[in-house]
């Protein structure tokens, strides 16, 4: 049953690592090559990454660089980050988009701060699901007598605790980060 568990374990840490991944790409006071991650561009009949269609660059603290590869993407890729709803406009130059980062106000801060608590929601979701899936394994197995009755409660037990500590770690990482985003 440990191998179970262990399963468990690796499953609730993805979806803790995802949660870290999706509040880095949230916009602090300093630019970061980061928050252009969650946008995708219309590429060759499919939806991609925008990683994989342009170089992203941070020459100044409040300016980010995005040369694209293709010249025939420069559109789509500028109307791919109008549209991400980061609140970014970028400047077409060529074959190179600038994006010129503005000041945080309070408003949009409070904004970023709700997208962070969106997806700590979501992150502890895919942890209870995790949860429930590891419950109906252990009961299945007392039902089918694999486990005996004391040892299904102490693995659900088991269980309950791990979820406990991934949820507080996810509250706690959302707790720095709406600290970083609100401080001026």
């Amino acid at each position: 049953m440990t191998e179970e568990i262990k399963e468990l374990k690796r499953r609730m840490d993805g979806a803790v690592s995802a949660f870290k991944h999706d509040i880095a790409s949230l916009r602090t006071g300093r630019a970061s090559a980061n928050i252009l991650d969650p946008v995708t561009v219309e590429a060759y009949g499919s939806r991609l990454p925008l990683n994989q269609v342009a170089n992203i660059t941070v020459p100044e603290p409040r300016m980010l660089s995005v040369s694209v590869w293709d010249k025939s993407m420069v559109g789509a890729t500028d109307r791919a980050i109008r549209e991400s709803n980061l609140g970014l406009n970028p400047i077409v130059d060529g074959q190179n988009l600038r994006i010129p980062l503005p000041e945080l106000n309070e408003e949009r801060r409070k904004s970023l701060v709700k997208v962070a608590h969106d997806y700590a929601e979501k992150s502890k979701v895919a942890i209870r699901h995790v949860r429930r899936d590891g419950m109906e394994g252990l009961k299945k197995a007392e039902k089918d007598g694999v486990l005996s009755q004391d040892d299904s409660r102490a693995q659900s037990e088991r269980v309950q605790k791990m979820t406990d500590e991934m949820i507080s770690e996810i509250d706690r990482l959302l707790a720095d980060k709406e600290k970083e985003i609100m401080q001026v």
